[in-house]
């Protein structure tokens, strides 16, 4: 049986993982000028997100009772698609002490290997927490059904704890307007897709029925109407 990594807590590693994989929009990226905006605007965001967390966790644990919140013993992870992109990350990154980037695509067998890897030369087997934010769409409609749910699961798989944000069916149908409007052909999976509809509800029913994961809360919907949900491993 797989060791289980210890609730975070000051005298311990807590690991936390990034995935900001929304990169594979990229094959399209050069349509229109409003593709690279946004994607660009979102990494700059995340990367804030990511560099800010530090300081916000160890104020947490502090507030929490512990003596001493040592930035040695927090590990943030962020890995992208986009190889440019992370090395331009790894370039500006203000604690490297603390936070790496690393260019790794999800999609790929290898990717548990590896996120497992970075878990285990901190002394844990999976992530305190994962955050996967605004990613399922694009696996979704460029890779198709059998894809998305791939995702979840090795997302599952290398986490304690999971903090989902799926974009809704009508992002869908916005993304393949917009490529259309642009003159490219559609994405390759969407006409077949057959997980539709809500779904930050499918992600949960599978996360819960095949990951050994359950929603522990939901933080209501963001700015952009999408549903924040909050998993851990039974």
């Amino acid at each position: 049986m797989q060791k289980m990594c210890p609730q975070p807590k000051v005298s311990r590693v807590f690991l936390h993982g990034i995935v900001f994989d929304d990169a594979h929009v990229r094959r399209w990226q050069h349509a229109e000028q409003w593709i690279y905006v946004q994607k660009k605007l979102m990494k700059k965001m995340i990367q804030e997100l990511t560099v800010a967390l530090p300081e916000h966790l160890k104020k947490a644990l502090s507030e929490g009772g512990e003596k001493k919140a040592e930035g040695s013993l927090l590990h943030i992870l962020g890995f992208d698609l986009d190889e440019r992109l992370i090395q331009r990350a790894q370039e500006n990154n203000p604690l490297p002490q603390i936070i790496s980037f690393v260019h790794l695509d999800i999609t790929k067998d290898n990717s548990q290997s590896r996120l497992l890897c970075y878990a285990e030369q901190h002394g844990c087997s999976r992530f305190h927490v994962c955050l996967c934010l605004a990613v399922t769409m694009w696996v979704h409609l460029n890779h198709g059904d059998e894809a998305l749910l791939e995702l979840l699961s090795r997302l599952a798989s290398i986490s304690e704890h999971l903090l989902l944000e799926a974009q809704p069916w009508k992002c869908y149908r916005s993304a393949a307007r917009r490529l259309r409007k642009v003159g490219h052909s559609q994405f390759d999976h969407f006409k077949t897709l057959k997980i539709r509809g809500d779904m930050a509800e499918h992600a949960r029913a599978h996360l819960e029925s095949c990951c050994g994961m359950e929603l522990v809360q939901s933080f209501g919907n963001t700015t952009w109407d999408r549903r924040l949900l909050l998993f851990k491993r039974k």
